[in-house]
Formats: C-alpha cells, structure tokens, sequence
C-alpha cells in the first residue's frame, strides 16, 4: 500500500513539475529562415515574392511598354488564390508581391479592390464635406496597364511517417487593354517533413 502511495505521489510530481515548466521565447532576426510545421510561412512568401517580381521586371514586356509610351507602366495586384490543402492568408503574400514591385522603382503603383473602395467613398464624402480647394476630384484615378494575379496549389504525399509538401505558386500579367498575356511564371517549393509515423 504505501508502494502504491508513493507511487501516485511520485507520478502527481512529475506531472505537477512539467506543468510549471517556463517557456522561452527568443527574438529572431526577420530574415532568418524558421520552419517548424513544414506548412507555408512567412520565409515562404518573401522568397517567392521576391524572386517572381525579380523575374517580372527582367522580361521584354516592360522594356517594349517603357519604349512605346515612354513612361513607367502602371501595375495592379488582383487576386491571389489559395488552392492548397492549407490555409495561407494570401492577402500577406499579395501585399509582399505590391511592396516589391512599389520598392523596385521600375513600375507605378495603383491601390487593390479593398482600399480603392474606401478611397472612392472618401473621395465621394468630401464632395459635400471637404473645402472646395482641398476636394480631390472625381473621375481622376489612374488606371492600370497591367493586372498580375495568380494561385498557390500544393500538393502532398505522404507514407511511413514521411511527408513531401509541394507549393507551386503561379502568376501572370496581363494587358489591361488587350488581354495579352505578357509575362507567367510558376515558381515550385518542396518541402520533406519527417516525424513519428503514429502522429500523421
């Protein structure tokens, strides 16, 4: 019996001290690659951001627009969607795409679906609200040349405790004007996530 007692005790401790274990959080550096899950994360959407903009600005079409209208073509991010067996907030990778392309200098820049709408009820409220030197004009926003829009899809194979996650991003721009397609790349990560075969 008092095996048995001290047993249970013994037991009650661990349990008791494992529950009050602290926990440590370390400050990282932003750029530093972090991969827990093996899901998408934010190293992810950077790189592939980065290298998908990278590639854009490098193709014929924005040398053959800047030397037919002698300007900088106006770019516009449109919907990105998740086709992937994950969640991914796209709206995160959206805004890295927008930050690369406003922060290259090559292209201008006009605001996506959501924020065009809270400028235009602004716009509309100072009509009647707003000092008539201070109103910004109506029928005066700059329309896009090109839309650049895409997918994330994945896909996933696993087997004895084994697991091979592919991504493969794909975008496109087009012609505002045309339709044209004037420039698509598909950008693929694989990742090999390996654990306990009991915990898939």
């Amino acid at each position: 019996m008092k095996r048995r007692v001290r047993l249970v005790m013994l037991v009650a401790a661990v349990l008791l001290a494992s529950g009050c274990a602290t926990r440590t959080v370390t400050r990282t550096g932003l750029d530093e690659q972090i991969d827990l899950s093996g899901r998408w994360n934010d190293t992810d959407s950077r790189i592939v951001a980065r290298d998908m903009v990278d590639d854009a600005l490098s193709r014929p079409w924005l040398r053959n627009f800047q030397q037919a209208r002698s300007r900088a073509p106006v770019v516009l991010v449109g919907d990105v969607r998740n086709r992937s067996s994950e969640h991914i907030q796209t709206d995160i990778f959206i805004r890295n795409i927008e930050r690369e392309l406003i922060n290259s200098g090559q292209v201008r820049f006009v605001a996506g679906d959501s924020a065009r709408e809270a400028i235009r009820a602004e716009r509309l409220d100072q009509q009647t609200q707003a000092r008539s030197e201070t109103v910004a004009r109506l029928g005066a926003e700059t329309g896009a040349d090109f839309m650049m829009y895409g997918a994330v899809d994945s896909i996933t194979d696993a087997v004895e405790g084994q697991r091979v996650v592919t991504y493969q991003v794909d975008l496109q721009l087009v012609d505002m004007q045309s339709n044209e397609i004037v420039w698509l790349n598909t950008i693929e990560i694989r990742k090999l996530i390996a654990q306990p075969r009991a915990r898939w």
